[in-house]
């Protein structure tokens, strides 16, 4: 894998996980993934309180804010932090996914993907083929910011 410096028209993602997940490994991939593509990525780590994920968007407004959940609690957790970032009025409207094990089982994956799409989140990504979803969707959101 070939890191490149992140060009002008990538974006300033905050890339974290939850307070009850403290896996790491997916935002290390993640941060590699995104910084390969040319984005300028925030890594707040594992075990993240709502407070922290809110307060430091608030401060760094990014251009997309991307939750990963391993531990099979992402809808809980996730409907939590979505209700928390869009009651903020400088965050209601910035992009914001979550991917991973968001349930138990492929089943509770697909119907926590409905569920947190109408609670806020943008986009979620689940299951077999979620890489190549994001890295479209991150392919889209990099040409509506340079255009």
């Amino acid at each position: 894998m070939t890191l490149t410096a992140a060009a002008p028209e990538g974006l300033d993602i905050v890339v974290s996980t939850m307070a009850s997940d403290a896996h790491t490994w997916n935002l290390v991939f993640l941060q590699l993934l995104l910084e390969e593509l040319g984005h300028r990525v925030t890594n707040l780590g594992a075990c993240v309180p709502d407070d922290l994920i809110v307060d430091h968007c608030r401060r760094a407004r990014p251009d997309l804010i991307v939750l990963s959940s391993v531990n099979g609690h992402g809808r809980l957790d996730g409907q939590r932090v979505i209700d928390r970032l869009r009651a903020v009025p400088e965050l209601a409207a910035t992009p914001t996914v979550i991917g991973g094990k968001l349930g138990i089982s492929d089943e509770a994956d697909a119907q926590a993907g409905r569920a947190l799409r109408e609670a806020g989140f943008d986009e979620v990504f689940t299951g077999m083929g979620a890489i190549e979803r994001f890295r479209a969707y991150l392919a889209e959101r990099t040409s509506a910011v340079a255009a």
